[in-house]
């Protein structure tokens, strides 16, 4: 399953998330991932929830994003939800590679089971048919 948590910047998207990966952590039965450009949410975050900071890492297309989450997926086969902030800028991807790139992600997730919820710095009127199927908030 994919979820997007939509809205311009300053909207208060990372709030909600962090919200939500703290509280999925309390119950959850697998591992929860939080992906973010860097570890300013370190101390945000409960000490359970696995945080990478994608910045140390040479992600400079669509490709290479999504070949790093399967290879997150492949060390670790009980991951439960990967969280991702700021997700154009941790993709490495421009607006229009949105839809391509969520559609992506939804095939990981029911390939391997694995949850992913994203939080985009648009409008969730800039996005595309086919990805407001996956907003669950907008802001």
């Amino acid at each position: 399953m994919v979820q997007i948590i939509a809205g311009e910047k300053g909207k208060g998207k990372t709030k909600i998330l962090l919200d939500k990966v703290n509280a999925e952590v309390k119950d959850a039965k697998g591992s929860i991932i939080y992906i973010d450009a860097n570890v300013k949410h370190m101390y945000d975050l409960n000490s359970k929830v696995r945080l990478i900071a994608i910045g140390d890492y040479a992600i400079e297309s669509k490709e290479a994003f999504v070949g790093f989450i399967l290879g997150i997926i492949s060390q670790n086969h009980d991951i439960q939800t990967i969280y991702l902030d700021s997700f154009r800028h941790v993709a490495s991807i421009k607006d229009e590679e949105i839809e391509e790139v969520v559609s992506a992600l939804e095939v990981v997730s029911n390939k391997y089971e694995v949850n992913f919820v994203l939080c985009i710095g648009v409008n969730a009127d800039a996005l595309t048919e086919e990805t407001k199927k996956y907003i669950t908030v907008s802001l």
